[in-house]
């Protein structure tokens, strides 16, 4: 399967970047430069940047040219690479197929982390999200309907949700993980291929705007055997979280 144009010029400018032939402070080519680089249209090269913006690579105003913020490949929040991202670094090929994409009214759990009333309107989104066509993650996502509803006219396999939303002016504020795990339901087990049961890693996900307004709630089941995560402290105390593979998977 041919890969879009638009994760082409990512994956080409994440290259430079991480490879310092783009220093920190640098500007990366415009969009016109990059649209006659690629032969391509002004779509994909914006939806390229907005996948650097959301992993923090790139930063700046709007209608002028990026800089470099960083070498280091990092998710948007200083916690998690993109599920696409991390897949990318592995050297492995990610893939999504959408299950489901639904307007529908909030469940109490839902509700209670959007921050919403019971019955408000949601996106709902489930994604099957694989690693060199190895299915490893069941992607259940929940937007506000105000942030969500441009979903509906993007195509959800043709690349990050992040960027579609950057793209569209979502800000990306700071979010909150919350890893345990949990059993395998009827549908995990249809995607997945493990059985009823099986244990699953979940991370639990509520993103905010940088304006404090929460906007997701992810719950997101990873294969044990293909996937798990670390920590890493710092002597001041930070800690970054990370996905890596199991050894011997």
């Amino acid at each position: 399967m041919t890969t879009p144009l638009h994760e082409r010029i990512a994956a080409d400018l994440r290259d430079r970047i991480v490879s310092g032939r783009l220093a920190v402070g640098d500007h990366v080519p415009s969009e016109s430069e990059l649209q006659q680089e690629w032969q391509g249209s002004r779509a994909p090269v914006r939806q390229a940047l907005a996948a650097l913006r959301a992993e923090g690579l790139i930063a700046g105003p709007r209608g002028r040219p990026p800089v470099v913020q960083k070498h280091q490949v990092s998710q948007p929040f200083d916690t998690l690479l993109s599920f696409s991202s991390w897949v990318q670094l592995m050297g492995s090929s990610p893939g999504q197929r959408t299950v489901e994409i639904a307007r529908r009214g909030a469940d109490a759990a839902v509700a209670e982390h959007l921050e919403i009333e019971v019955g408000d309107p949601v996106v709902q989104l489930v994604r099957l999200r694989s690693m060199d066509d190895e299915p490893v993650m069941v992607e259940r996502t929940s937007f506000k309907l105000k942030y969500g509803k441009t979903l509906f006219e993007h195509d959800p396999d043709a690349g990050s949700i992040y960027a579609h939303l950057i793209s569209q002016g979502l800000e990306v504020g700071v979010a909150s993980h919350v890893i345990d795990a949990v059993p395998a339901n009827d549908q995990d087990r249809r995607l997945l291929g493990v059985g009823i049961g099986t244990p699953l890693l979940r991370e639990q996900r509520t993103a905010h705007t940088v304006d404090g307004d929460v906007f997701e709630f992810s719950d997101d089941r990873y294969r044990a055997d293909r996937v798990s995560f670390t920590i890493h402290n710092t002597p001041e105390g930070r800690a970054s979280l990370g996905r890596t593979q199991p050894s011997g998977s």
